[in-house]
């Protein structure tokens, strides 16, 4: 089949999130073909290029959501009006007081509101999937929308919106830098709105689009499903409305609020138009049903990781120091280090020949000023110890990378000690954690994100923000060296199992062919009665090669404007027929004269010419 994969910040980039895991996947089911749409985040993204594409991917389209394209179109009157309406009545739902809209963005509530909330929330989600499909079908109609997003008019119907009686608290206070702010966000997301992608050459060719995460890069899916009756299915492994509460602390309250609910609509309007929902994991699918997922939808898919790099660390734990605490992974304020170094401590003056190594370098800025305070905690914290006068002192507390002559890479990392460490407050899946279980160690984690879930029974969890707690479960697991051993089998037993690059693959196979199944033909048999035939264009219409001699073409129905063939008719039994001869369409079967000559529908599979070859496919019924 034809997959469309929408992507931002990410694949096919060599930045990016979700890149790797979209990579695997794309080379693990080789046996579909890949279009990969890719919305990108920033020039820096751009000008490192992609990593090496493998033959199923057919093409690739890019759009940027740093930049700000003009078309140069001008609108009339007839259309301003138009922008006016929809812009305004998108702004209109995220004002509303709306109970139980976003979580966290409800006001105080009464008593007849929280019975009549079920039905005003229906409304107000109408209310803005018809703004968001009024703006798409502008956008296609007119142009322009750019433009129109970052003019007066849009801030006047913002600022219309937040003044209007029975608009949120918050919304009322906003002021015009505020205003001025939140429609330069909302015209950034939702650029993917004026894009050429939504034709019958685009994705109106696909038969299934996947969006790699939600919010923006799920946009595309949204069009293409309202536009052309594509299938769509989202895997988040980060809710996008969590990230949005994480990020930004610095803005007004007004600002967070309009936003907040600007990003837990058009997830709910995802969700509710998606065919199935894959979280990464049980955190994920907590926030999406309280999103408004419908349970029914979703299906847990962990991610897909290597287990090869981590083979070899894992086959010999003997070879771990016995004494070292490992910390991995990328250096920023949610890792929590400080709280680390505390607790390290605490250890030390159990285990005075404790060492811990952290291994990792910032990813930004704010990163790098956070890792030269942890450096500075450190040297206060161990001063330099030397084993006697005349000997050099050494920190018990390393800070390293990978990619040296010492730490080649993050399996020599993990092998390097007896036990890792993961002190974050804040985690969505973890990554590192599992790349531990591969090795074979034993972990001391805190209670955040899906870490219970990943590991299971075989580390040891203690509360964020608590280094005494932390100080205590490492101090158990370096005193008992047998039950390091266990715990650490059984974590390499339970990663190999759960946590594979191939479980991954084979689980979006089964539910792109699930998905496929129960999804209307848009290319559409009639019988006799000018009904449609159920089931008539099967997943097999669609893999390369000649499966029979049939050369009749498939109506169209809300799919690619090149099949315009009149609608094929099923055949009906006719007793001429048993007249031809054996062997051609509709003759007896000789091995079966008793039976009769069954009915046939004639289906040929229609695909894009210049992607794949056409393939007659002639399905019988009786």
């Amino acid at each position: 089949m034809r997959i469309g994969l929408l992507t931002e910040g990410g694949y096919p980039y060599v930045s990016g999130e979700a890149g790797l895991w979209c990579d695997r996947l794309v080379r693990g089911l080789g046996q579909h073909e890949f279009d990969v749409y890719a919305l990108t985040r920033s020039e820096r993204q751009e000008a490192r290029g992609w990593v090496p594409l493998p033959p199923q991917v057919s093409r690739v389209r890019t759009a940027s959501l740093w930049d700000a394209e003009d078309d140069g179109v001008v609108y009339g009157r007839r259309a301003r009006r138009r922008f006016a309406e929809h812009y305004g009545e998108l702004a209109a739902t995220l004002s509303a007081t709306v109970p139980g809209q976003v979580p966290g963005a409800a006001g105080t509530v009464s008593r007849a509101d929280s019975e009549a909330a079920p039905d005003q929330s229906a409304l107000e989600a109408d209310r803005f999937a018809n703004a968001l499909y009024g703006l798409a079908e502008l956008a296609r109609d007119e142009g322009g929308l750019p433009r129109a997003l970052r003019s007066e008019t849009a801030v006047r119907a913002l600022e219309r919106a937040c003044r209007a009686p029975g608009a949120h608290r918050l919304a009322r206070e906003a002021r015009v830098p505020d205003l001025l702010t939140v429609a330069a966000r909302l015209e950034r997301a939702l650029r993917p709105l004026s894009l050429d992608w939504y034709e019958d050459d685009g994705l109106g060719a696909v038969d299934l689009c996947h969006a790699a995460s939600g919010g923006t890069a799920a946009l595309p899916g949204l069009l293409a499903g309202h536009f052309c009756e594509v299938p769509l299915l989202v895997t988040e492994y980060g809710v996008r409305l969590r990230a949005h509460y994480l990020t930004d602390p610095d803005s007004s309250p007004s600002i967070r609020a309009l936003l907040a609910a600007f990003h837990g609509r058009l997830a709910a309007e995802t969700y509710r138009r998606a065919a199935l929902i894959t979280p990464g994991n049980a955190h994920a699918r907590r926030w999406q049903e309280r999103c408004g997922a419908d349970r029914a939808k979703l299906r847990t898919v962990h991610p897909g990781m290597d287990a090869t790099p981590f083979a070899e660390a894992g086959e010999s734990p003997e070879c771990a120091d016995p004494r070292t605490l490992v910390w991995v992974g990328r250096v920023e304020p949610a890792k929590d280090l400080v709280s680390l170094l505390h607790a390290f401590a605490e250890i030390r003056k159990e285990e005075p020949g404790a060492r811990l190594r952290i291994v990792g370098g910032p990813a930004d800025p704010e990163g790098a000023a956070y890792l030269a305070h942890c450096k500075g905690l450190a040297a206060q914290l161990f001063p330099d110890e030397a084993d006697g006068p005349h000997a050099v002192g050494s920190n018990p507390v390393s800070f390293e990378e990978t990619g040296g002559p010492e730490l080649p890479s993050r399996a020599d990392a993990y092998a390097s000690g007896a036990l890792v460490v993961l002190s974050s407050v804040v985690e969505g899946f973890p990554a590192g954690l599992v790349e531990a279980m591969f090795c074979g160690r034993a972990t001391v984690s805190t209670d955040v994100g899906a870490v219970v879930e990943a590991i299971g029974g075989t580390g040891l969890v203690v509360p964020p923000r608590n280094p005494r707690a932390l100080a205590e479960a490492c101090v158990a697991l370096l005193r008992d060296p047998e039950r390091r051993a266990r715990l650490g089998a059984a974590a390499r037993a339970r990663a190999l199992e759960l946590f594979t690059v191939e479980q991954n693959v084979a689980a979006f196979h089964g539910i792109y062919l699930d998905i496929l199944s129960r999804t209307p033909a848009r290319r559409v048999v009639l019988d006799e009665t000018g009904e449609p035939v159920p089931f008539s264009a099967p997943a097999e219409g669609h893999v390369p090669g000649r499966w029979t001699e049939g050369t009749a073409r498939a109506a169209v129905r809300g799919g690619p404007g090149w099949a315009t063939d009149a609608p094929v008719r099923a055949t009906v039994r006719d007793p001429a027929s048993e007249k031809a001869p054996a062997g051609t369409a509709g003759g007896p079967n000789p091995d079966a004269s008793d039976m009769g000559p069954p009915a046939a529908v004639p289906l040929t599979a229609i695909d894009e010419p210049s992607a794949m070859a056409s393939v007659p496919v002639t399905e019988g019924v009786r």
